[in-house]
């Protein structure tokens, strides 16, 4: 990786960018008509070998020129692009020997006139060369620009490499060390360009060594990119920081000279992006983890997780359908202020120190947030962010907050009285029965809204809601039967 990810080094001149200058009059009279060019220099020694770069357009008017042939030899060896021969005042023309020997090397030979100075040759390549950084600077720039506002979209990984792809005009993937794909954009390769993507992940991003008996032994450093080529597709990758074990791979059907810029910056990107959370202790996390496989109860841990003696659940799910994954999960969770987010299925679930009744809805997900709660009552807390989040979905608003039943007429009952009563008279029913009971009178008897909330399917909810009236043997069309299982559901839940 270059040490200066956003400033892209000097792309190549096409020789026929040069040749298109009328004003110099040069003709190619040898040699291929393909050529770039990364330099100009003037020469009239023997042998300029030693002091050639590679890449370049050398310019001579023959003054030593003896043998054509191991001239232009020599020049092929030290890697020059081009050779311009300026007629007069050594030569009226250009040898015929030096001719035949670019065309036999393969070197093309660009006659320059008498009234062309090599300065003014230098001065040509320089511009263009001046024009075509400022064409990548300004391309650097652009991609620069619309990487960030994907990486501040509500899914910022996806949007980060779908543009990433779009700039490159190829395929990219998140993977990790074993080469699995975390996400990826830009089309499908060919399964010998996956294999070998999966395999410069692996050497990019390998995989912790497992755990055993002893010291583990010295490992080398692993390079920060790798790079290969399959039937003409250029395959790159590149470790992501923080040491998450993740790396990015391209495959692209060209290697233009910014793209390595472009993807410096995509690195950086999904490298912030990825990293795990640092707002809370990560030590304090590790203790109650370690406490809790060793017996510790949850009242004991946490502590070690937050100062409050309030917690908050959060159950969310993306708006659009797609399925959850742990670096979402992990975004969604540092929005929120947390980093202790785990993804069940299709839902994250992500755990709040402290009371928070006004959490803030996030773009692109649709969140059902818990009342606050000891640490000893988490597990109903969990319950009751399921049931705010399938409201939620049901009645398609961003965010439902459950809202506990304090005061009111059911407070006048004596909570050991309301139970009892409650057990007596929903004792025909199951709990998925008295769940969907519950779910179907919170929405006002809606068949599709309590469907979409309960994620079956409508005949279902009617099935079942058939089912409940016939075990209770009541009218549930009858509002005086539904406020009294109403409230007797609520005292049951409690």
């Amino acid at each position: 990786m270059p040490d200066s990810p956003a400033v892209p080094p000097t792309p190549p001149i096409p020789l026929a960018e040069l040749l298109a200058r009328e004003e110099l009059r040069l003709r190619r009279i040898a040699g291929p008509g393909r050529a770039d060019l990364l330099w100009v220099h003037t020469s009239e020694m023997a042998d300029p070998y030693p002091y050639l770069l590679g890449g370049e357009l050398l310019l001579t008017a023959g003054v030593q020129l003896a043998d054509a042939d191991t001239y232009v030899g020599r020049l092929v060896q030290a890697g020059a692009s081009a050779l311009g021969f300026g007629v007069t005042p050594v030569y009226d023309t250009v040898p015929a020997a030096l001719v035949e020997a670019c065309d036999r090397h393969g070197l093309p030979l660009l006659e320059v006139p008498p009234e062309t100075r090599f300065t003014a040759v230098a001065r040509a390549v320089w511009r263009l060369m001046a024009e075509a950084r400022h064409r990548e600077l300004r391309r650097v720039a652009r991609a620069q620009q619309a990487l960030a506002t994907a990486a501040a979209r509500p899914d910022p990984v996806p949007a980060v490499l779908r543009q990433l792809a779009v700039q490159l005009e190829g395929r990219v993937a998140l993977l990790t060390a074993d080469g699995g794909v975390l996400h990826a954009a830009g089309g499908h390769p060919a399964p010998e360009v996956r294999t070998a993507l999966a395999r410069l992940a692996r050497l990019v991003a390998p995989a912790a060594p497992s755990g055993g008996a002893g010291p583990s032994p010295a490992r080398k450093p692993s390079p920060s990119s790798a790079t290969d080529t399959r039937d003409g597709t250029h395959l790159f990758a590149y470790a992501l920081g923080g040491g998450q074990g993740l790396a990015l791979a391209l495959a692209t059907p060209r290697r233009d000279f910014g793209d390595h810029t472009v993807a410096g910056i995509a690195v950086v990107l999904l490298s912030l992006l990825t990293a795990p959370h640092q707002g809370a202790d990560v030590a304090g996390r590790s203790a109650a983890l370690v406490r809790l496989l060793l017996g510790a109860g949850p009242e004991d841990v946490a502590p070690l997780l937050g100062d409050g003696d309030a917690w908050t659940v959060v159950h969310a799910r993306r708006a659009d359908g797609t399925p959850a994954d742990p670096l979402n999960a992990g975004t969604l969770g540092r929005a929120l202020g947390s980093a202790l987010s785990d993804v069940d299925r299709d839902t994250v679930r992500i755990l709040l120190p402290g009371r928070h009744e006004a959490v803030a809805p996030q773009p692109g997900w649709t969140l059902g947030v818990s009342g606050p709660a000891p640490v000893s009552a988490l597990p109903d807390a969990d319950t009751q962010a399921s049931r705010a989040l399938g409201h939620a979905e049901a009645t398609r608003v961003p965010l439902s907050t459950h809202r506990p039943g304090a005061g009111g007429l059911a407070a006048l009952v004596p909570p050991d009285r309301a139970e009892a009563h409650a057990r007596a008279l929903l004792a025909p029913l199951t709990e998925p029965l008295a769940e969907t009971l519950r779910c179907w009178l919170s929405l006002h008897g809606s068949w599709d809204r309590t469907a979409v909330a309960l994620k079956v399917h409508r005949n279902t909810v009617r099935q079942r809601i058939a089912r409940c009236a016939a075990l209770l043997d009541t009218d549930l069309d009858d509002m005086d039967v539904r406020t009294e299982l109403w409230f007797a559901l609520r005292a049951h839940r409690s």
